[in-house]
């Protein structure tokens, strides 16, 4: 196995696919939100001309940066969860074959690897815009400080979703360099949606949770009621896309992807029950991926409709 492929697997680099259409769709809300301004003489942001060569580079060079950003938030994340539990995973046999327990990856080795993302990340955010490389020490300490709430708080999946879901108003921000609403209602979505399927996925772990005193919602509640806190999550996921299509005065293809979208949070809740967990790893990796790349896709096209 060479070095890259240990490290991807390291970071489960497939599971980008989660936040990633939504950080797009923050982009290109952001995209957007520019050329209506520009259009109307003002400034915002980076102040993006789409009506010229210049502009769509600045868009390719932004949009680079915002992958980056991505990418090295999310492994850094990742990366350090794993260092932080490689004691837990060793015990665990689900875990017990990832890279740092097999030896595959040594923890200084990882730990180097969490620091080196941290300081790719925060010197895109510089490239980026001021607002960004302020925020970036915010930013990674959520998703840095989620690898030790297992261990006090069953809120843990919250916080979870709370590191996800800055993808998309993160990006937003990277384009124009302040807030809005929009952007922050899908925020909110990926917060509820992320900390609901987290809910399902730590079913697999209940009873070795409880036997080292680890907190999850499932271990706490036990699966029934784990499944019914989802589900309500998944509820609040569900409100927060529909809001944002109302606010965001979208076409008809946004409820299509809408429809996708709840109809895989409904599907994910059909198939995993209390008493047979056989079907987590399809509802956490099949469902969540078609959930967000299928809406992702479909509301950058609705924008530009």
């Amino acid at each position: 196995m060479t070095a890259v492929k240990k490290y991807l697997s390291l970071v489960k680099f497939s599971h980008t696919i989660f936040a990633l259409p939504f950080a797009m769709i923050g982009f290109f809300l952001g995209i957007k939100k520019n050329a209506a301004a520009v259009s109307l003489n003002k400034t915002i942001g980076w102040g993006l001309d789409v009506t010229n060569w210049e502009g769509w580079k600045l868009i390719a060079f932004k949009l680079l940066l915002v992958l980056v950003c991505m990418v090295t938030a999310r492994s850094a994340a990742m990366a350090f969860n794993r260092y932080l539990d490689r004691n837990f995973d060793a015990q665990n046999p689900r875990t017990a074959i990832r890279e740092i327990p097999r030896g595959i990856i040594s923890p200084n080795s990882a730990l180097r690897f969490v620091i080196l993302n941290c300081l790719i990340f925060t010197i895109a955010c510089l490239f980026i815009n001021l607002l960004c490389f302020f925020l970036a020490p915010v930013a990674l300490f959520v998703i840095l400080f989620y690898s030790f709430t297992k261990r006090f708080t069953p809120l843990c999946h919250l916080v979870l979703g709370l590191g996800l879901s800055l993808a998309p108003i993160g990006a937003f921000l990277a384009v124009t360099a302040h807030f809005e609403l929009l952007p922050l209602l899908f925020s909110f979505s990926v917060l509820f949606w992320v900390s609901g399927f987290d809910i399902i996925y730590a079913l697999q772990d209940i009873d070795f949770d409880q036997s080292q005193k680890l907190y999850s919602i499932p271990s706490v509640l036990g699966a029934k009621r784990a499944l019914r806190v989802s589900e309500i999550l998944h509820l609040l996921s569900a409100a927060a896309v529909i809001a944002a299509g109302f606010y965001g005065g979208f076409n008809w293809l946004y409820w299509i992807a809408t429809s996708v979208f709840v109809g895989m949070l409904i599907y994910q809740h059909s198939i995993v029950k209390p008493s047979d967990l056989s079907k987590v790893n399809i509802a956490f990796m099949t469902a969540n991926g078609i959930a967000s790349v299928v809406f992702g896709v479909l509301v950058i096209i609705d924008l530009y409709l």
